[in-house]
């Protein structure tokens, strides 16, 4: 049986820990013994519950915001207590991970890259991922945007892509929960729901979703701007929802355990973004049968079709933004149509079981190779 070591920086509730815990969850039990490291703590969130109720081992490093040193030691005293086959990390963490693979033996280390690689880690913190690339760690792009990016910054041009998936069957839609929910939450059942399930984070451009629904369809008494998130700039972007006079209609949620629910009572979800490498959060909304309305970021394209499964507009392009939330908040017809679209698009590409199966093939392609070789990655 292979031990996989998974190494990310927290479990809360990110499209990348999303993804990881996706992961872990639906390897092979026979073939796989799936383990977590995170370098954060602890802090009681649903992803950390579903790996508790799969039997998952994770070990909380407690490191807290900011660069810490003695995260190095904790790395490698973590990485000592196992026997790891692979190493598998995810997102900033390579630079805690690296010292410790200098002593510790493992037969594979596979980084998932899961955003473009400009914005996957700071300009400074970039040429030690071109070292970790060089010396032996195998990059995974989430995304063929994403592998893109690879060859510009790193000069990477073969570069494996296995695209994020997610269990699509967990957001089907349930028979009265969308009256259910709005009663809950006090909307009515006329109203138009816009959605955005994002962090808030710069990344994210909150600032342009509001002001194109202020732009567009705020004139309609029906429609709501709905955000559920949390992040550094939600109070920036409380205090321009009042500025535009809107904060009876643009609705703050926080994080959110019930996004199946939430996405359930929405008629259209929005993603404004500036950059992006495979968003969950799109295919979420998708495998509840919501049409898209989103900017052109990173791998989204590679997600939905334009005026089919959804609305895409320029990075930016507030005016545009504005339109197509307006066209959708019209057209009911539309809505129906493109969420049928994307509900038939998520079924078919977008089910976990792709993505487990695509790193499962992986995992014992770079075990097999390295069993007969000197170890994969060599930093000396």
């Amino acid at each position: 049986m292979r031990e996989v070591v998974h190494i990310l920086p927290h479990l809360r509730h990110g499209g990348a820990e999303r993804m990881v815990v996706h992961l872990m969850s639906g390897l092979d039990t026979n073939q796989y013994a799936p383990s977590a490291i995170v370098l954060g703590q602890r802090s009681g969130s649903s992803l950390e519950r579903l790996l508790e109720s799969n039997g998952i081992p994770v070990t909380f490093l407690g490191k807290g915001a900011g660069f810490d040193p003695r995260t190095f030691v904790s790395v490698y005293r973590a990485l000592r207590r196992t026997n790891a086959d692979l190493i598998h990390t995810h997102v900033h963490v390579l630079r805690y991970v690296l010292p410790s693979l200098t002593c510790i033996r493992s037969r594979a280390v596979i980084h998932t890259v899961h955003n473009v690689a400009e914005q996957e880690v700071e300009p400074r913190a970039q040429w030690l991922q071109k070292f970790a690339f060089q010396r032996g760690i195998v990059p995974i792009a989430c995304s063929q945007e994403v592998a893109s990016s690879l060859d510009r910054r790193y000069g990477l041009n073969q570069v494996d892509v296995i695209a994020n998936c997610i269990p699509v069957d967990c957001y089907k839609s349930r028979p009265g929960g969308r009256e259910a929910w709005r009663k809950r939450e006090s909307f009515a059942g006329d109203s138009i729901l816009f959605t955005c399930v994002a962090l808030f984070r710069p990344q994210k451009n909150h600032n342009l979703l509001l002001e194109a629904f202020a732009a567009g369809p705020a004139t309609d008494h029906r429609t709501h701007l709905v955000l559920a998130g949390a992040g550094p700039k939600e109070s920036e972007v409380r205090e321009q929802a009042k500025s535009l006079g809107l904060s009876d209609r643009i609705h703050f949620l926080g994080l959110r355990d019930d996004i199946p629910a939430l996405l359930g009572a929405s008629d259209v979800f929005v993603l404004s973004s500036d950059y992006e490498g495979n968003p969950l959060a799109v295919m979420e909304a998708m495998a509840t049968g919501l049409p898209v309305v989103t900017t052109r970021a990173g791998g989204v394209p590679e997600l939905l079709c334009n005026g089919c499964e959804g609305l895409i507009v320029g990075k930016g392009d507030r005016d545009a933004l504005a339109n197509a939330l307006t066209f959708m908040a019209g057209n009911e017809n539309a809505r129906r149509v493109m969420g049928g679209l994307a509900l038939k698009r998520a079924r078919s590409k977008f089910d976990a079981r792709i993505m487990v199966r695509a790193y499962e093939t992986l995992y014992e392609r770079l075990c097999v190779r390295s069993e007969s070789m000197t170890p994969l990655i060599s930093l000396a």
